[in-house]
């Protein structure tokens, strides 16, 4: 009972870290400009990128790992 249940909610947290990872990248304003001699740079906001990645591997790992479990 408690195995589909963990493999659903593994997924979401994967969907969710993607979309957050996504956004904070391609989407979203960035969060600091840099500007130079040649050139002006727009940062993306890494500590959502990040805590996005980690929650797409945690939730993508929590899927993966209660799928190919011993029964």
């Amino acid at each position: 009972m408690l195995k589909p249940i963990l493999i659903i909610f593994g997924i979401v947290i994967a969907a969710l870290g993607g979309v957050i990872a996504y956004r904070a990248m391609f989407l979203e304003p960035s969060a600091a400009i840099v500007i130079t001699n040649t050139e002006i740079r727009e940062l993306p906001n890494y500590t959502r990128v990040v805590g996005g990645t980690v929650l797409l591997i945690t939730g993508a790992a929590i899927a993966f790992f209660t799928a190919i479990g011993k029964k």
